[in-house]
Formats: structure tokens, C-alpha cells, sequence
């Protein structure tokens, strides 16, 4: 046997090994506080955004201009798995996913070709391109600007004194600016006076950027020195823009003879307000794909209050209201703190049963040393320590201590019986007598792992880190139990006789009995054992499913979305609103900011009419419900005054997620696709209802696409002919009286000051106004718009929405009280019988879902290998099939357990409590295993088959019961925890605990008397 080998050379190099061992302990520890450390795994997908910018194009013009000729090009890209697009109000958004794996500099390389073929065709002033390397959960920390500064002010310290220093840090992709006024020198022309001179926008537009650059004209020598000629024809100020000459029909003018020139600011994409008071300026601190946020935070935080603190205006400061590294370390400190109970429980248990400090000492060694192979492999790998990596290795304790109990518990009781051998070579046999069941047990636990390594898409990416440092810890175990466990024991453990415990004692008591009925009658155990099982199968059915349980992030993101048609002014006035009525009516609230529309670099694309508040809570002890859903309950409560308004709740890393997943945020997304947006919005209308009237469905809702107010100017062409003004002329006259033109950007200080042409503000909120413009053609003549153009107000999108070059409008939709699964049956049902979709429109289901469907079906395929696999294992092991099947019985009785567990918790069957069925497995057949090795060494001694079943199943109680409580309190801890992330690890726990009781029954009870009736039919020696 291979394994003797290692055993003995351990034993004999004892000193070699020890010293391995420590130095095994250090590399651990350095890996420890070595290894980055993150809330969550990294789940977003290889992304490439593009978002690109058309000032004063509505969203059918972005979708025709520029979307649908970037489609073109993108689709079918090397590795591309989808292709989504929104066009809103003079933005557009273009994210492409490419396959897990793929190389996020190789996919961009691939965008950036395309993108610069079809820029050229774009019109020319399309601004913008591919967004930082950023995923959705980027957005790391965010803060506001306050103090009394105006807000102008406060955007000009964002965007030229904080964001370049910050961006100065490692792993900072950018700082994302919200809110405030972006400066701008504003050329305010009169165009009665225009027409009256004969100037047109195009003459102003010309002569401004003539003046506006500065230029070269090359070098000139002098007594042997070099000058290099530079032409200083740049206006720099508002006073020397309007000392700029333009020559008219009455000769040369200034402009600031027909136009103002004023400081003001850029139009506006949205705002920020603050508890309900005022405006406010946002920075948001974005971090590079695959970055360590937490170092990311700690730099930043320290980059604010020594080195930008200083450089603020009096009475101005920065205030943190998102900092993602408090929820990192609170989630961390949850794994910790159960780590460490566990670990305390198991010591105790240990000790309970073994009644010996020196045997508990020689199996608990196995723990930090596992451990230590798991940090250092899981630093190796690139994993990060999170919720999940940690999570694994506190189910991966009782699994890890599994093998050394039976390793010691073999030599403790071979050392109190022994008389005639050395206590090393009693060691020796005692550990080879046991090698095969230990190291096949192991490898069966790490086979029934492979599935959860399999998972793909966002499942994978959230439990493979779960699963690989469980099969880390184990690995180490695995060399560990047949290396440096012999060696304690051979150090630690005295050859003398010892008393049972009265703990053990008492389970002797109440099994003996119990066992001499199981053999006596085998059978009735068997038809008892079968009824059971069907009984508890039967609870299937009613055990809901689900992805994953709701985590409390703490903060939450109320969504609020209201008319389309809403201006910025009315929109700042009623979210200003909505935060005082929080503010006044639920004092757990302790802070709102709220950011309305589109962002600086247009990562976050939204209307005016669509908000997301972040609200902060005081601490949960002072509040005057029992629960976070009570408190978001009562927070809805109050906001049913607001008519019209639709309001939903989500968290801040769980909106990312949810839209990292589909495009959009919900439980439940629902695609409709097709090509007529009022059609479009129909069908989404009538899923709306059949949804709302499922039970459980929660916040459904569907964008109202429709009921933004546009203006249609419709010019008259022969008109336009007759005056000399082109179309061109035309649309340029129109874009400076309301969205103004951006003629060049010019240094002023640290900033870049952008000169537009642009109307006064009272033209873009009245339409009176707008129609009795008059525009100055190239003859010199007063044409009123009116005489050349109709003007029509019609009702249109507010944003166009599509996904593989094809529209789609979404319905989404929150479940509350009940499973996901049963939820979305439910609704499919209904939509078949009540939605009529026409030709060429059809729907898909997405949101958590999507993942949850996906994962069920790799796992339905991958379990099944896993257990033919684990066949073979257990077939090489004992050279015999039906001793190989019979401890694979194991497994469907542990899932009785499980099953019942959840069905008396309420709990659904997610993936964290399939991994628990998958661990549940593991340590069944490992208890199988080393009952059913044990007999059969006791057959090879000739003992007739009653006496070795007999005699092994009692002298295996105490190391199954062992492992059974080891692995069950091992868990306790996290059944019992309430700190942030407790929720995904409890499902888990529920399902291994319920599984250990009926499995560890089934080991003591049935697995011996199917042994004997196999073992009388058949040779198994």
C-alpha cells in the first residue's frame, strides 16, 4: 500500500516534519494578511461600455444615428456573448459582455477597432467613446461637497482639484462628477440685432473660433539664441470674447455690440439633493476591474484629509455617505467571528467526547495547518478573502477535524488496549489500519465539490471561491491526516488505559440496544428506512426555490421614477420633497442623497424623472421596528401621498448586480421584444397587471416609455429655398437658442471653460418664445421661424431600449413571501393565457431567475457524474459494487434531512443550500466509508460477519457521532449569526445540520444490518 510508506517515513523523520509543519503555519499567516480583502467575490462579467453623446438629439435620433451604425459593426465580435444599447435625451449607452475569460485589454482593443471604422460616419458631433475600465460594482465610495460655496464653485473644486489628485491612486479608474453646475462662458446674442447686421450664427460661430485658439508660427534667432514665435490670438476672459470684431453689413462690430458675454454654466443631465434641504455637488470613486477596493478606500480617505483637506475653501469640507470598504469589513468581521466560534465548539466537543486533552490537542493541530494550506493556496490562485472564500472554510472545519478524529480516535483506543508493541509502531498500524478510508473519504468530498466549480455566469464566479477554498483546506488535510497527525499523536498520546466519557457512555447506552433490534431485524429497518424517505421526498413540492437570499447591505437605494415629461426644476422640487417627508416622518432615517439623471461620464443613464436616494440608518437598536423590511414598509407608508410616483427599494450592490445581470434591476425581468414602441408599451402594460395580481409580487413596475412631450419643427423647404437658408443653417440657428453650441473649450487656471452660443434661459421653458424667434439668412434677411416651419407638440419616448439589435421594453418585479421559482411558473402560466403577442414579438425571463434556472441545470447534469465518479472511487477502494452502492444509500437519506430542514425553516432551496447538500454528501459517504472499511478489516481478522458488524458498528459510534457534532456545531455559529452576509451562509447551515441527523442515523442503523445481509451473500473481504 502506497500509504504506509508515507506514514512510516513520517514517524521516523519526526523532527523534519514538525519543522515543515511550522514552517507551513508561518506561510499561512503571511498569506492571511497578505491577500486582498472584498466583500464579495468579483462577479462582473469582461464589459466594454461606449458611451457617446449627440448635445440636443432626442432618443430616436440617437438610436438612428448612432446606435444602429455602431450595431452594425459590434455584433458577432470575437468572443461577444450580448450586445444591450440605451438611447436617451443627447446620450447613448452601448455595453458589450464578452464570454468569462476573455482579456478585458484584448476586448477593448476589439471595441476601440470598431468604434474608430464607424466614428467617421457618425455625425460630427458625436463626443465621447469607451467608458474606464470599470464593472458595475465599481462605484466604491461617494461623497458630497457642502459648506457655503455656491454650486458652481463646488463642481469646478470637483472636477479640477479633487478628482485629478484622487485619480493619482492605484487602482482609481476615475471619479465620476454629479450635480452641480459645470462653468461655462455663455455668448448670449440678440438675434434681432443679428438680423438687423446681417450676421448669422455660422459668422458668429466662425469668428469666435478663429479668436478663441492660440497658434505657432515657428522659431527666430538672435545673437545666438533661439526664441520659438507664439501668436497670442486666444480670448481668455468674458470681457476680451466680447472685444472680439466681426464684420456685419455696417462695417466691423464688437460682439458685445449684439451679445452678451456671461459666466454661467453648461446644460444640465440631472442633480443631487441632500436630506431635503438643497443641492448638492457628488464625487463617486470608481475602481479598475479586478482592483483591491478596501486599499483603494483606505488611499483615498487618506488623500482627502491630508493632502485635499488643506486646499478647500474655509468653511467647505467633503462628507462621506458610501463607503463600501464598512460593509467589506462588517461582512468580514461576521466570517471571523464565526470562524472563531467554531472553532471553540469544535475544541469543546473534541474534548467531550475524547475526555483527553492530549488526543484533542493531536486532532485540533489539524486546523490552523489546513487552513494555512488554504490561505496560501487561495493567494496563489488570485481569490480574494471574502464572504464566500471564508464562509467555505468554516463549513470546511468539521470536514477538515472529520479525518484526524479518525486518525487519533483509532490511535487513542489502539494505545489503551496495547500491551506488547512500541507506542510509535502501535501508531503506525493503527493509522495504516485506517489510510485508505480516510484518503478515499477525502477525495470523495473533494469530487462532490467539482459541480460548484463548475457553475458558470454569476453563480460561478459567487460560489467557486466558496467551493475552491473548501477543496484547498481539504487538499491539506489530506496530506496533513497521513503526516503530521501520526506524528502529534506519536508525541502527545500516552499508552495507558482510559474511561469512556460519560458522554459517550450515554450514547453507548442508548444505542446497543438499538443496534441488537437493527440486525435482528434487517429488513423492517429497511422497509422503515424506505417509507421515510418517500415521505420526506414527498415535502419536495412544497420547499420553494430561489437563487439567492436577500443580503443586508445596511443602506438601502430607494428608486423612485415619476412623469417623463417632467422639467429639472419640478423634478429637484418634488425628490426635495420626498426627502423631507422622510426625513420628518421616519426618525431611523439619518441621512438622504438622492442623484437625479445622467452622470459626467455617463455610466449611470437616467432621466430627470428617475432618481435613486441613498439612505443611511441610524444604528438598528435604536430603531422603533424589529426589522428591515418593517422599516422599508413604513418608509413606503408615507410616500402613498405621491401620486403617480413609482417607488422601489434595492441596495446598492444588489442594484449593480441585478443590472449587471440583465441590463436592469428586479428579482424578475421580463423582456418584451419587438419594434413598435407603443405596441412595446402595451404588452408591457398588460404583463404589469397579470404580474401585480400573483401573489408575492412586490414594487412591479415598467418604465413608461411614452408621454415625453416633444416638439416637432417641421421646415418648409421651397420656403427656406426663397430666403437663402439651408437646413443646415436652420437646425444650427435653433440648437443655439435652446441647447446652445460648444465653440471651443479654452485654459482658465487649473480648468478648461468651454464658449457656447446659446439663447437666453427663458426660451427653453417657453414655447411661446420659441415661436417667435425671427433667423437672418445669408442675403441679410428677418425670416420668423413661424414663415418657414410648423411646429406640432406630440408625445414620444423617453428613452429606447434594445438588445442584439432588436427594441425591447422590461417589466420588473420584487418577490416578498415567497420562492422565486414558484413566483416566475406562476407568471408564465398567466402571461400564455392573457397576453396575446403578435408576429415577430416574443419574451424572455431574466433578473435572479436567469441565474437561478442556470445554475439548476449545470448542477442537474454535473451531481450526477460526480456521483458515478464517486462510484468508482468507492469501487476501487473496496473491489466490490454492492459495498460501493451501499454507501452511496447514504446520500438520499442525508437529502431527507436537508429537505425537512428547510421545509421547518421556511427557507427555499437556493445555490447556498444546494452547496450545503453538496457537503451534506461528502461527509455521509465519508462516515460510510470508514464504517464500512472497518468491518471489513474486522472480516480479514476472521471474525465471523455478526461479530465484526456487531463490534464495529459500537466501535465506530463514537468517530461517526464525532464527526456528525463537529461538522453540525461546526455550523451552529452561522445558523445563529446575524451579522451582514449571515443570510447567504444560513441556508447552508440549515440543510447540513438536518442532513447530519438522518445520515449519521442511517450510518448507525441501517448501514450495518445491509452490510450483513450483502457480506452473508457475497465475499467482501
Amino acid at each position: 500500500m502506497m500509504l504506509a510508506p508515507i506514514i512510516e517515513f513520517s514517524l521516523r523523520q519526526r523532527l523534519i516534519i514538525l519543522i515543515c509543519a511550522f514552517l507551513l503555519l508561518l506561510s499561512g499567516l503571511y498569506a492571511f494578511f497578505t491577500t486582498p480583502v472584498d466583500a464579495f467575490p468579483d462577479m462582473s462579467p469582461t464589459q466594454v461600455k461606449i458611451i457617446l453623446k449627440l448635445p440636443g438629439s432626442s432618443p430616436e435620433e440617437m438610436e438612428n444615428n448612432v446606435v444602429r451604425p455602431l450595431e452594425l459593426e459590434l455584433l458577432g465580435l470575437k468572443g461577444e456573448k450580448s450586445l444591450r444599447s440605451t438611447s436617451k435625451y443627447a446620450i447613448c449607452d452601448i455595453t458589450i459582455d464578452f464570454e468569462d475569460g476573455m482579456d478585458i485589454y484584448l476586448a477593448r482593443n476589439i471595441v476601440n477597432e470598431k468604434l474608430a471604422l464607424v466614428m467617421p460616419d457618425l455625425p460630427p458631433e458625436v463626443d465621447g467613446g469607451i467608458a474606464p475600465i470599470v464593472t458595475p460594482l465599481s462605484d466604491i465610495f461617494m461623497f458630497t461637497i457642502d459648506g457655503n460655496l455656491p454650486e458652481v464653485e463646488k463642481r469646478q473644486l470637483l472636477d479640477f482639484v479633487i478628482r485629478p489628485m484622487l485619480r493619482t491612486i492605484p487602482g482609481v479608474a476615475d471619479v465620476n462628477s454629479i450635480g452641480g453646475f459645470s462653468r461655462a462662458f455663455v455668448v448670449i446674442p440678440d438675434f434681432n440685432d443679428m438680423a438687423g447686421l446681417g450676421i448669422s450664427i455660422s459668422d458668429l460661430e466662425n469668428t469666435l473660433r478663429a479668436n478663441l485658439s492660440n497658434s505657432g508660427a515657428g522659431r527666430v534667432d538672435r545673437d545666438g539664441e533661439t526664441f520659438l514665435v507664439k501668436i497670442q490670438t486666444m480670448a481668455l476672459t468674458p470681457k476680451e470674447i466680447g472685444d472680439i470684431a466681426i464684420s456685419t453689413k455696417m462695417g466691423f462690430l464688437h460682439i458685445r455690440d449684439f451679445a452678451k458675454v456671461v459666466v454661467h454654466y453648461r446644460t444640465r443631465l440631472g442633480f443631487v439633493t441632500k436630506n431635503g434641504i438643497d443641492e448638492t455637488t457628488e464625487g463617486l470613486v470608481l475602481s479598475l476591474k479586478g482592483a483591491n477596493s478596501s486599499e483603494i478606500i483606505k488611499q483615498v480617505r487618506q488623500k482627502l484629509d491630508q493632502d485635499i483637506k488643506p486646499l478647500l475653501p474655509a468653511g467647505v469640507h467633503t462628507h462621506v455617505f458610501y463607503d463600501r470598504s464598512e460593509f467589506t469589513q462588517k461582512a468580514i468581521d461576521t466570517v471571523t467571528q464565526t470562524l472563531i466560534e467554531a472553532v471553540v465548539l469544535i475544541v469543546i466537543t473534541l474534548f467531550l467526547f475524547l475526555g483527553n486533552f492530549r488526543a484533542s490537542v493531536a486532532v485540533g493541530v489539524i486546523l490552523p495547518l489546513s487552513l494555512s494550506v488554504a490561505f496560501i493556496l487561495i493567494k496563489l490562485n488570485g481569490i480574494t478573502l471574502n464572504l464566500m472564500s471564508l464562509g467555505g472554510l468554516i463549513i470546511a472545519i468539521g470536514m477538515l477535524i472529520d479525518s484526524a478524529v479518525v486518525v487519533v480516535e483509532n490511535a487513542f483506543e489502539k494505545l489503551s488496549h496495547n500491551r506488547t508493541t512500541t507506542k510509535l509502531h502501535t501508531i503506525y498500524r493503527s493509522c495504516k489500519e485506517i489510510a485508505v478510508s480516510v484518503v478515499s473519504g477525502i477525495i470523495i468530498i473533494i469530487v462532490f465539490f467539482t459541480p460548484i466549480l463548475s457553475l458558470e455566469g454569476i453563480e460561478g464566479k459567487m460560489f467557486r471561491p466558496l467551493a475552491s477554498s473548501i477543496v484547498f483546506a481539504l487538499l491539506g488535510t489530506l496530506v496533513l491526516s497521513i503526516t503530521v497527525v501520526p506524528v502529534i499523536s506519536s508525541m502527545v498520546l500516552k499508552t495507558q488505559p482510559h474511561k469512556e466519557t460519560y458522554l459517550t457512555r450515554f450514547f453507548y447506552f442508548i444505542y446497543t440496544p438499538a443496534l441488537r433490534f437493527a440486525l435482528k431485524n434487517p429488513k423492517t429497518m429497511l422497509l422503515g428506512a424506505l417509507i421515510f424517505l418517500a415521505g420526506s421526498l414527498s415535502l419536495f413540492p412544497f420547499v420553494g426555490k430561489a437563487f439567492m437570499p436577500s443580503l443586508d447591505e445596511g443602506d438601502s437605494v430607494l428608486s423612485v421614477d415619476s412623469v417623463p415629461s417632467i422639467s429639472l426644476n419640478q423634478s429637484k422640487d418634488l425628490i426635495l420633497r420626498i426627502e423631507k417627508t422622510i426625513r420628518e416622518n421616519v426618525k431611523e432615517v439619518k441621512a438622504i442623497v438622492a442623484r437625479t439623471g445622467s452622470d459626467e461620464l455617463g455610466l449611470d443613464l437616467g432621466g430627470l424623472n428617475q432618481t435613486d436616494m441613498f439612505i443611511s440608518y441610524i444604528p438598528k437598536k435604536e430603531w422603533s421596528v424589529k426589522t428591515k423590511q418593517e422599516l422599508l414598509d413604513k418608509i413606503l407608508k408615507v410616500l402613498e401621498d405621491y401620486k403617480g410616483i413609482s417607488f422601489a427599494f434595492t441596495q446598492p450592490i444588489e442594484m449593480r448586480i441585478s443590472e449587471m445581470l440583465t441590463g436592469v434591476r428586479g428579482d424578475l425581468a421580463i423582456k418584451i421584444f419587438g419594434n413598435s414602441i407603443d405596441k412595446l408599451n402595451e404588452l408591457s402594460a398588460q404583463i404589469v397587471e397579470v404580474i401585480r395580481g400573483v401573489r408575492g409580487s412586490s414594487e412591479v413596475f415598467t418604465a413608461l416609455n411614452k408621454g415625453l412631450n416633444y416638439l416637432y419643427i417641421t421646415p418648409d423647404r421651397d420656403a427656406m429655398a426663397n430666403v437663402g437658408i439651408t437646413s443646415d443653417e436652420f437646425a444650427k440657428f435653433l440648437k443655439s437658442a435652446l441647447e446652445g453650441i460648444i465653440v471651443e473649450f479654452i485654459p482658465t487656471g487649473i480648468s478648461r471653460t468651454p464658449v457656447i452660443i446659446r439663447q437666453k434661459e427663458d426660451i427653453s421653458t417657453n414655447i411661446t418664445l420659441i415661436k417667435s424667434l425671427e433667423m437672418t439668412s445669408k442675403r441679410g434677411i428677418a425670416v420668423p421661424i413661424t414663415s418657414i416651419a410648423t411646429i406640432t407638440e406630440v408625445d414620444g419616448p423617453v428613452a429606447i431600449a434594445r438588445e442584439n439589435s432588436t427594441r425591447m421594453s422590461v417589466v420588473r418585479s420584487n418577490v416578498v413571501g415567497r420562492d422565486l421559482g414558484g413566483f416566475v411558473d406562476e407568471i408564465k402560466a398567466k402571461i400564455a393565457q392573457k397576453v396575446q403577442l403578435p408576429p415577430n414579438y416574443y419574451i424572455t425571463y431574466g433578473g435572479q431567475f436567469e441565474n437561478q434556472e442556470r445554475a439548476n441545470k449545470r448542477l442537474s447534469t454535473v451531481i450526477p457524474i460526480s456521483i458515478v465518479v464517486i462510484f468508482f472511487i468507492l469501487f476501487f477502494t473496496f473491489k466490490s459494487v454492492p459495498l460501493s452502492l451501499l454507501i452511496l444509500l447514504n446520500i438520499p437519506f442525508a437529502i431527507t434531512g436537508g429537505l425537512i430542514a428547510l421545509f421547518l425553516t421556511q427557507e427555499y432551496i437556493s445555490v447556498p443550500a444546494s452547496v450545503g447538500f453538496i457537503a451534506l454528501f461528502g461527509i455521509a459517504v465519508l462516515n460510510g466509508v470508514v464504517m464500512i472499511g472497518y468491518f471489513r478489516e474486522l472480516l480479514n481478522q476472521g471474525k465471523s460477519v455478526e461479530e465484526c458488524v456487531f463490534e464495529g458498528a459500537l466501535r465506530r459510534l463514537r468517530p461517526v457521532l464525532m464527526t456528525a457534532c463537529i461538522a453540525g456545531l461546526g455550523l451552529i455559529p452561522l445558523l445563529l449569526s446575524h451579522g451582514v452576509g449571515s443570510e447567504v451562509q444560513k441556508p447552508l447551515a440549515i440543510v447540513v445540520l438536518g442532513g447530519l441527523v438522518t445520515s449519521s442515523i442511517l450510518t448507525l442503523l441501517l448501514l450495518p444490518p445491509m452490510f450483513m445481509l450483502v457480506a452473508k451473500k457475497i465475499k467482501v473481504v
